[in-house]
């Protein structure tokens, strides 16, 4: 399934692609970037860290460690099984079993770079991705299940590359886009992970109108292009077979929402699919639409509260609907077809009180992946044989934390001081469940746009509960998942109105009697890093102190840095955030970069980099430990070297965590 808004801004800051490119010049040739007399020494750090005092049941490593074992997967004969282990140095290499004899190899060994994904696109052949340090210039790699014939299957330099469609009718093959020809834009190519050939399917070559999405039919057909004009609208264009030459479909702009989810398969109607619409509504929902006609035929899914997150078809049973679903309080899921209404009964009744995802499935869908978890437990594998009618518990994934001993996640509700709901989680630890006021941590989520927050494990909030203190997050204005107002009620709002609905709800916990107000400290990442920034100087008596990881710091220099295939999104970029060639907007952005105001915050502050960030280049960070430093204020500042956007290295993200516990209990403990 692939989200609507891939098209429009709230991806753009984000950016996961799943599966990336190519390789760079090795890291130790290049010169190290940012200011290399910055970082804290590693005895700095450590003396952090020793702030942290007292004997608890876990520990920093407990929550932080990668799994042992992880990343359960079939094959799609079901045939063998893969899986990911974890050996002594914190590698996690690939292995795959054949279940008739169960006999073991080892298909891929992790070295210095990390297997940022994998999995099969056939029964013989495994692809994965790899990148250099963090830098998300990812590169699709084959191989064989016995660990021969390995082949790197896009070896260009300085180019992205993401899987649109895997071709299940073509096993052999799959369906890409790269911006090789041009850095600013995308083309879909058919590639052979096998040979590795590839086909160009269209040439995206008119800048100023450029394609900047491609919807294929699981035929490997090209059916529906996305055209983005003046760089803040989208126009839809189809073609009912390849013959025919594309039509306007719709025209949208980007504060709307209209993305095909899917064809449907089901009648002989070939012009029907499935579309994830927010237009004459204020929710997102799912509508079958005439892409002919040019009409929704049907409303299949709405939610009166929540925008739909999407849909699941069976292959097996001619791309019949199994289930819709959406994020609320809890992920919720609306069972359809008369199949997997029965297998919905059966898992709900097996692990009752427990959220459940079906993770994978054979294609037969007689041997099922199915894991489970909650607010207080990280996840569990079982496996469903549905001829036996047999569940299997595999593997708890983080063993050594008991559920028990964990805290809970409640969904807060609130009111912004302008009349907004505003939707929310609080962490509780248990005495404060008990009554006694506890330090609060505000932890603001990236993005901002279109992302949030959601219910489950979270090792940080689990970590800083263990510690004695509660976690706020608060899907502020702008958020996905509540509609189309309340998404576009963030516009423009970035340091100013996105930063009252964080203090609106410190307010509210406060005001519940959870909180010592005295107590109160802000901590995030990416954009949730500029709030943390934003806030110590727009509130700073509210918070004693604050750590920003990988955070935007100063809005000019950060639009600056913006890589080549950004740059058809910058109209788009400059109406959601602000217009540096508007003088009023101009004024604006510089009252909340905090890296022009860096003098105005008092409070202790911990700065947390990936060098090799392509997102938020280390220059935001430098500039404000610089300014900071060069007023006297001791700024503790940790730099990986092998790390971009957020620490994908086990060793480093329990050193982030030990000095970060180390900081809150420096300055929220005494």
């Amino acid at each position: 399934m692939k989200t609507c808004r891939i098209l429009k801004l709230s991806s753009l800051l984000v950016l996961i692609f799943l599966l990336i490119t190519p390789a760079m010049t090795n890291a130790q040739e290049k010169k190290s970037p940012g200011d290399p007399s910055l970082p804290s020494s590693k005895s700095e750090l450590e003396k952090l860290m020793d702030y942290e005092k007292g004997n608890y049941s876990y520990s920093v490593t407990d929550y932080f460690a990668k799994p042992k074992v992880s990343s359960l997967k079939f094959s799609p004969n079901g045939k063998y099984f893969s899986y990911r282990e974890k050996d002594q140095d914190g590698k996690s290499h690939v292995f795959v079993k054949d279940l008739s004899t169960d006999k073991v190899t080892k298909v891929l060994e992790e070295g210095k770079e990390l297997i940022r994904g994998y999995g099969w696109i056939n029964d013989q052949r495994i692809i994965y991705v790899q990148d250099q340090g963090g830098d998300e210039n990812y590169q699709i790699f084959a191989v064989d299940l016995d660990g021969k014939n390995k082949k790197a299957l896009t070896p260009f330099e300085n180019v992205r590359v993401s899987i649109l469609n895997s071709l299940k009718e073509q096993p052999n093959h799959i369906i890409v886009q790269m911006n090789k020809d041009n850095p600013q834009v995308f083309e879909p190519y058919k590639l052979d992970v096998v040979t590795g050939e590839m086909v160009k399917l269209y040439e995206n070559n008119d800048t100023q109108r450029p394609v900047m999405g491609y919807d294929f039919d699981k035929d490997g057909v090209l059916r529906a292009i996305t055209r983005q004009v003046d760089g803040t609208d989208y126009e839809l264009l189809y073609r009912s077979t390849p013959e025919d030459d594309f039509k306007l479909v719709i025209k949208t702009d980007w504060k709307q929402e209209f993305g095909i989810l899917g064809f449907d398969y089901s009648t002989k109607d070939s012009n029907l699919a499935y579309v994830k619409s927010n237009l004459e509504r204020d929710k997102s929902a799912i509508v079958l639409y005439d892409l002919d006609a040019c009409k929704e035929v049907e409303l299949l899914y709405t939610n009166d509260t929540y925008d739909v997150g999407g849909m699941s078809r069976s292959r097996l049973r001619n791309y019949e609907i199994d289930f819709f679903y959406y994020n609320g309080e809890k992920s919720e899921v609306s069972p359809q077809s008369k199949t997997f209404k029965k297998l919905y009964k059966k898992f709900n009744k097996k692990f009752k009180g427990q959220e459940f995802n079906i993770v994978d499935k054979t294609d037969d869908e007689t041997k099922m992946l199915i894991v489970t978890g909650s607010d207080k437990l990280y996840g569990v594998y079982y496996s469903y044989d549905a001829k036996e009618d047999k569940f299997e518990k595999l593997l708890d994934l983080m063993p050594q934390l008991d559920p028990k001993d964990m805290a809970t996640m409640h969904p807060i509700t609130f009111k912004s001081r302008d009349g907004f709901t505003v939707h929310g989680f609080i962490t509780l630890p248990k005495v404060a469940e008990d009554g006694q006021k506890v330090p609060l941590i505000v932890n603001p989520h990236g993005g901002p746009y279109g992302i949030r927050d959601s219910w489950g494990f979270n090792p940080e909030t689990q970590l800083f509960a263990s510690r004695g203190y509660a976690t706020l997050q608060v899907n502020y204005r702008g958020s996905g998942g509540y509609g189309k107002e309340f998404y576009l009620a963030g516009s423009k709002q970035i340091g100013r109105n996105m930063l009252n609905d964080l203090e609106d709800g410190v307010a509210y916990v406060i005001d519940k009697g959870w909180i010592d107000k005295g107590r109160v400290a802000i901590y995030g990442a990416s954009y949730g890093g500029l709030a943390t920034l934003g806030s110590l100087i727009k509130t700073p008596d509210l918070y004693r102190c604050g750590i920003d990881y990988v955070g935007v710091s100063n809005l000019f220099t950060f639009v600056d840095s913006f890589p080549a295939y950004w740059k058809p999104f910058m109209k788009q970029f400059y109406q959601q955030w602000y217009d540096p060639e508007n003088p009023k907007e101009k004024e604006i952005m510089k009252e909340v970069s905090p890296a022009l105001n860096a003098n105005k915050i008092t409070k202790p502050l911990f700065v947390v980099q990936g060098a090799n960030d392509p997102r938020v280049n280390i220059n935001e960070s430098d500039q404000i430990v610089k300014t900071l430093r060069s007023k006297g204020e001791k700024i503790p500042y940790m730099v990986k070297y092998n790390e971009g956007h957020g620490f994908g290295h086990e060793e480093n993200r329990i050193e982030l965590y030990k000095c970060m516990i180390g900081f809150f209990a420096e300055h929220l403990k005494n």
